[in-house]
């Protein structure tokens, strides 16, 4: 059988009012066929249920168009040029125009892989002690082998994603990471519309990346660069990759806040009836940009371009980030830990600079990313974990599934966390994902999947009010694994056998000790309980601000905000 048709009839034939679609993340994050059924059922009132990983700022189509009554996901809010809240996502979900689930990033996926297995639920470590446990797809379960958490599982009817390369049948290679993998497509109880690079006559040369069987799709659609402004990381597969636009995806961000909103979306929407329109639009000089990207070594071209500045004095985030990569160094030694896991935005910059650390005294500890790297150098001169360049730095490849359900809290591998969030409470919970009665904030990504089950978590922010109420009054991530926060103006640790954080340690200065730890007592939500000795953080040193600047030279994340 050949599967091949244009997107347009493919997406007029497949996809029906009040169909639940799944729009597979992966690494590619969108696709050509994602934008086109925004572009024929614009204004239409579908009433689509969207189940998508990620939203990021594209996802604010689906809801200026009103395409959506609900919405299933682990993460709602901008992803360039760094992670914060965006307000169509919170403006429909607070108004409740638009009806959410929130899950974290493993729970997500397990759900889509119990539906493609066939299974009336599946277990989880994730989701226990959440705020998320009220999900009616989430039981607690007396069993003979103890109490497990389980999930319901999550079939779409039809999924949506790119991929590399498709034979004429319909067989689909995907190249790792893979995030949530295939699972949606192979749950879609009517099957997947596939965009691809390119056709080819045969596949088998590349079987081992075959991840979906052509029964399972229903139409094979070629579209080049169908991932833009998401990047495809292709390996040894016959096509060209390209980079993540990052431009287009703050330009995409910008749009979704501005009064011409809907100017921006004529002309990169609706009025794009073809792939060839759309690559026409972007322009022949931007899309060679994005290919050069794909090459393994392009980070030496932003190295040069952006220079970071070396002389400024640090500033309060990366204070925090080089304190926490300090002592989170000293934690992996401690536990002689296999791995740690990246979180996003400053916490992975204190991260990378940890492991570097933890290298140069000795540990064989290895990064880890929920995408699903393992082992992976950060390039210089970009801030993502998700950074495509970091791909090749990688000694594997795979998915959250294994990442965050085996590597992270798995039998035989220690694993810390190294992880952000809007607030943390003095039992070392996290909200990452909304103030009852106040702003919605973005999710949990692969937060909760990491503090459910990790052996230990360390916390990097600034130290102020708003972000450490007493109590968190939705909790993302428990705090059972959380055993430091450390900020600017202190350290704040969990004692031997207790469940509160207490100062332990405050910065130098020529301030009295009693002055500092007030000052940190002063910039603390809650009561902050000082332990019985105090002691004094050494100086950042200056090389490790240079490295974190060099990651990060434009100051995405370590910027003063």
């Amino acid at each position: 059988m050949d599967r091949v048709r244009p997107l347009s009839e493919a997406v007029a034939e497949h996809v029906r009012a009040g169909d639940t679609l799944h729009l597979a993340v992966g690494h590619t994050r969108w696709s050509a066929a994602a934008r086109e059924v925004v572009r024929q059922w614009w204004g239409r009132d579908p009433q689509f249920t969207l189940v998508m990983l990620s939203l990021s700022s594209l996802g604010a189509l689906f809801f200026r168009g009103g395409l959506v009554t609900k919405v299933v996901t682990g993460y709602s809010g901008d992803t360039f040029p760094n992670f914060t809240p965006n307000p169509n996502f919170a403006r429909a979900y607070q108004d409740g125009r638009v009806a959410v689930e929130h899950w974290s990033f493993l729970a997500f996926s397990q759900r889509l892989e119990a539906a493609a297995r066939g299974l009336p639920a599946v277990t989880t470590r994730s989701i226990v002690g959440s705020s998320m446990e009220a999900n009616d797809a989430f039981a607690r379960v007396d069993t003979p082998f103890g109490e497990v958490g389980v999930l319901a599982p999550l079939a779409p009817d039809v999924a949506l994603l790119h991929a590399p390369v498709a034979d004429r049948a319909g067989n689909v290679a995907v190249h790792p990471p893979m995030l949530e993998g295939v699972w949606g497509a192979l749950a879609a109880t009517r099957g997947a519309i596939v965009t691809v690079e390119r056709v080819v006559d045969d596949l088998r040369p590349w079987s081992h990346l075959v991840r979906i069987p052509a029964h399972k799709v229903l139409a094979v659609c070629e579209a080049p660069m169908g991932a833009h402004p998401g990047g495809l990381y292709v390996g040894d597969l016959p096509v060209d990759g390209y980079g993540e636009d990052y431009d287009f995806w703050v330009e995409a961000r910008a749009a979704s806040r501005a009064d011409d909103y809907d100017a921006w979306i004529r002309h990169w929407v609706l009025e794009v009836d073809s792939q060839e329109e759309y690559l026409r639009r972007l322009g022949d000089a931007h899309r060679a940009q994005l290919r050069a990207k794909a090459e393994a070594d392009s980070w030496r071209t932003d190295e040069a371009t952006y220079l970071p500045d070396l002389d400024a004095p640090p500033n309060r985030w990366e204070v925090a980030a080089a304190w926490g990569a300090r002592h989170l160094a000293d934690r992996v030694l401690a536990l002689d830990a296999h791995a740690v896991l990246a979180g996003a935005g400053v916490a992975n910059l204190a991260a990378w600079l940890a492991v570097a650390r933890a290298r140069a005294r000795g540990s064989e500890v290895q990064l880890t990313a929920e995408i699903g790297l393992w082992g992976y150098d950060p390039v210089p001169a970009d801030p993502f974990v998700l950074n495509h360049r970091n791909f090749p730095q990688s000694v594997m490849l795979n998915d959250a599934s294994t990442v965050l359900g085996a590597l992270v809290g798995g039998a035989g591998t220690r694993t810390i966390a190294c992880l952000g969030g809007a607030q943390v409470d003095k039992h070392g919970n996290i909200n990452s994902t909304m103030i009852p009665d106040g702003p919605f904030l973005v999710g949990s990504g692969g937060g909760n999947d990491v503090a459910s089950v990790a052996a230990e978590c360390v916390v990097v922010a600034i130290l102020n009010p708003q972000r450490t109420p007493e109590h968190c009054g939705y909790i993302t991530s428990p705090g059972r694994a959380t055993r430091a926060l450390v900020t600017d103006l202190g350290t704040l640790e969990k004692p031997e056998g207790r469940d509160e954080l207490v100062l332990t340690a405050v910065p130098p200065g020529p301030e009295s000790m009693a002055e500092r730890v007030a000052a940190a007592q002063a910039a603390c939500g809650w009561d902050l309980e000082v332990a019985p000795i105090v002691g004094e953080l050494d100086p950042v040193d200056p090389a490790d601000v240079a490295a974190l600047r060099r990651w990060d030279p434009r100051g995405w994340f370590l910027r003063d905000r």
